[in-house]
């Protein structure tokens, strides 16, 4: 299992990070994100403890850390200043939280999130057919959300990525214990969502080991 979106008890999640690790790492995971929400107020807390973490523990157990931010409820306007921001300061990964049908997200999230290069757009709710081809264009990759609410629109995520070729991810947006989940679980998540067996392994699960390789380049 390779999951690019969790939480820690850094923003609302329950678990501290060496915890979280610990869990995804035991039930066979195979490399982990951990990305906080963040926005301006807070990312200068939140980073450099995800980075010290991820620094201590890496290299030393069965699975890869990778050190991001999910940023989270901001301004549009504010992505690209934000992004770049997360990397110049030790963010490997830059998730941005998408228009879900879960949360009163603003308008043009999606887009500009994109239009900014965060890596994945989280739970991107009703994506526009436009966003989604933008999105295939820059590289960045639609999550398929095994978490509840943020789920609702899996299907709709699948189709419109697969009719413009965009990169799709299977994430668990993890906050509790019980949120991770086994990679056969995450197979069944990408199924219910309409993708083919072949096309979740081929696609999504191939590619992601392919990410995550590049994502710790940037740690180098």
């Amino acid at each position: 299992m390779i999951d690019l979106h969790t939480h820690s008890l850094l923003s609302d999640g329950v678990l501290l990070p060496a915890e979280l690790i610990r869990r995804a790492e035991s039930i066979g995971y195979k490399a982990i994100g951990i990305t906080d929400h963040a926005d301006s107020s807070n990312i200068d807390f939140v980073l450099p403890r995800i980075l010290k973490i991820c620094k201590k523990l890496s290299g030393k157990l069965d699975i890869k850390i990778i050190p991001g931010v999910e940023l989270t409820h901001i301004l549009p306007e504010e992505f690209l200043e934000l992004v770049k921001y997360a990397r110049n300061n030790g963010a490997c990964l830059v998730v941005g939280h998408g228009q879900t049908l879960a949360e009163p997200v603003r308008p043009k999230t999606n887009r500009l999130a994109i239009e900014a290069g965060v890596d994945i757009l989280a739970h991107p709710g009703l994506i526009e057919i436009e966003d989604a081809k933008l999105a295939a264009q820059k590289g960045v990759c639609l999550e398929i959300s095994a978490r509840n609410g943020h789920c609702l629109t899996n299907g709709h995520v699948a189709k419109t990525a697969l009719e413009v070729n965009a990169t799709l991810v299977i994430n668990t947006d993890t906050h509790m214990p019980e949120n991770l989940i086994t990679k056969e679980q995450a197979l069944l998540i990408g199924r219910a969502a309409g993708l083919e067996e072949d096309y979740i392994k081929e696609n999504i699960f191939r590619k992601s080991e392919k990410m995550v390789a590049r994502l710790l380049e940037r740690l180098k």
